[in-house]
């Protein structure tokens, strides 16, 4: 049985890998192109899956709420270094820059949840919500 916990620390894996796997490319390359799209792709669907099958459900309760708020902000400041990134050229080392910018934010709102946030929800939620949460995370990651 896969729980919600599960699920989001598998997509944070993937996240990870394609931020490092990033900025070990060179200028230019077509692997830099090719990784920064996987992340982007893993980054929407992520943010929306969370959202909807974490963040939503964590929102109604009294001592999960500000957590949830903070998380969602923090997707909107990824969204908008991803903006900047697909306007700057991948070239140049404004995008390095802007690279690392994002994978410092990520990380640090993945930290973030995987070490309070994940604890906090633990209490919230009932381990058949766990479970359920999980399984409705994974079914939109695939679809």
């Amino acid at each position: 049985m896969t729980t919600i916990f599960d699920a989001l620390t598998e997509s944070h894996e993937k996240q990870r890998i394609l931020l490092d796997a990033i900025l070990q490319t060179s200028a230019g390359s077509e692997a830099r192109a090719s990784f920064y799209q996987d992340l982007k792709s893993e980054l929407a669907a992520h943010a929306a899956a969370e959202e909807r099958h974490f963040y939503a459900p964590l929102i109604q309760s009294d001592n999960s709420i500000d957590l949830t708020r903070h998380g969602i902000a923090e997707h909107h400041v990824i969204d908008k270094i991803i903006a900047q990134l697909d306007d700057t050229d991948y070239n140049s080392s404004a995008w390095l820059t802007l690279a690392k910018k994002l994978k410092h934010k990520v990380l640090h709102h993945l930290e973030e949840e995987e070490q309070r946030f994940f604890q906090i929800a633990g209490k919230v939620l009932t381990s058949e919500e766990k479970v359920s949460l999980g399984e409705a995370y994974n079914e939109e990651m695939v679809s």
